[in-house]
């Protein structure tokens, strides 16, 4: 069972979104950037894991060849819960949300992989869920700052089955411009303005929005971790969704503690891995708040997320970014059908990359970590 090697490819794959190419972090924004982990044991077992990252990949891919995976190789693959006890103290002088522990998250969602392959059960079964099931998705805009493109893709994600809407602008013109474009399916909007307002801002747009019939508002004052601000937004009546930048269990209990959200969204890619996730849904649970992961990305984090939707959180829509991307090693499984995804039923995570489109789309260098170091 021990771990004996540690591999990460960062695979990326060319896309179109419905508007023009945006800038995300400075950067042009037409790839979509994959980080893949991938964990292999002694015993011969391979488990695959996807670490956070967008245009900080190479940021987080250098925290997991340098540092962590280094930490993991010799350890025992099935003591996960003994592997994040060493590994996220040891770093946590690095940053305790940051590259350090994106990277530990690729990292141990591979191990949940490992160990749902090792016992023959899907990682949904593991988790005490029922029978393979498909999962009701919200189609997630990127942010076009034009309310006329954010009604036409409203309309063409409603087309494809979609009944939610998620919107990343910043105007209520963008707002009710959606929610015309889906009244003749019913369509429900969401808003994410991830952290554009100030409080003042945030309360002045939230006494605007506060009759849209909003699903939910999503991260509406900067910083995030402003739990007053979020607090105070709250009080309009417009249920808030935050938690994708929150720091662990702890984090989330200063959400809830300050009365800051009604949807926690735990992102598993970031937050440390499954085993966290697990952590906060029974700490929501306890709260009486309602938990729907973040998961706007294509490889086994999306996977592990429907995993434990499926398991633990059934009530939860699955986040899908709005985009067609040219190809993908995951196919079927990241790919919405009439608006819904199906939970793998295979062992583990249930599904294996495709050789082929890792050797086509692979970019930069694949380092190979082992007892021997890096390769």
């Amino acid at each position: 069972m021990e771990i004996v090697a540690v591999e990460t490819r960062v695979v990326s794959l060319p896309f179109t979104m419905g508007g023009p190419t945006p800038l995300f972090a400075g950067q042009v924004w037409d790839r979509m950037e994959i980080l893949l982990v991938r964990v292999d044991t002694a015993d011969g077992l391979v488990g695959w894991g996807e670490a956070f990252g967008h245009a900080a990949i190479p940021a987080t891919k250098a925290a997991l060849d340098t540092i962590v995976a280094p930490l993991v190789i010799g350890r025992d693959s099935s003591d996960i819960e003994g592997v994040t006890r060493d590994v996220l103290p040891a770093v946590h002088l690095l940053g305790r949300n940051g590259p350090f522990v994106f990277a530990f998250s690729g990292i141990e969602i591979a191990l949940w992989d490992i160990r749902g392959k090792r016992a023959g059960k899907p990682l949904h079964a593991l988790l005490g869920g029922a029978a393979s099931q498909d999962l009701e998705c919200y189609s997630s805009l990127l942010r076009y700052g034009d309310a006329a493109l954010a009604a036409r893709n409203t309309a063409d994600a409603c087309a494809r089955g979609y009944r939610f809407i998620k919107l990343h602008e910043v105007t209520r013109e963008a707002v009710l411009a959606a929610g015309e474009a889906g009244a003749g399916t019913n369509a429900q909007i969401m808003l994410d303005v991830n952290c554009a307002w100030s409080r003042e801002e945030a309360a002045a747009m939230a006494r605007s929005l506060r009759n849209d019939k909003l699903v939910w508002l999503e991260e509406p004052v900067w910083p995030p971790e402003d739990c007053a601000g979020l607090a105070e937004t709250r009080r309009f009546g417009i249920p808030i969704a935050a938690g994708e930048n929150t720091a662990g269990r702890f984090g989330f209990k200063s959400l809830i503690d300050a009365d800051a959200i009604d949807i926690a969204q735990p992102s598993v890619t970031k937050i440390g891995g499954i085993g966290e996730m697990l952590a906060v849904i029974d700490l929501c649970r306890k709260s009486d708040v309602t938990v729907t992961p973040h998961s706007p990305y294509f490889g086994p984090g999306l996977i592990a997320t429907l995993h434990v939707i499926a398991a633990l959180a059934p009530q939860a829509l699955v986040e899908v970014l709005w985009l067609d991307m040219e190809a993908h090693p995951f196919h079927d499984a990241v790919t919405p059908v009439g608006g819904r995804l199906k939970v793998p039923g295979a062992p583990g995570l249930g599904c294996e990359p495709d050789p082929a489109v890792l050797a086509r789309y692979t970019r930069g260098e694949v380092t190979m970590t082992t007892a021997g170091g890096r390769s």
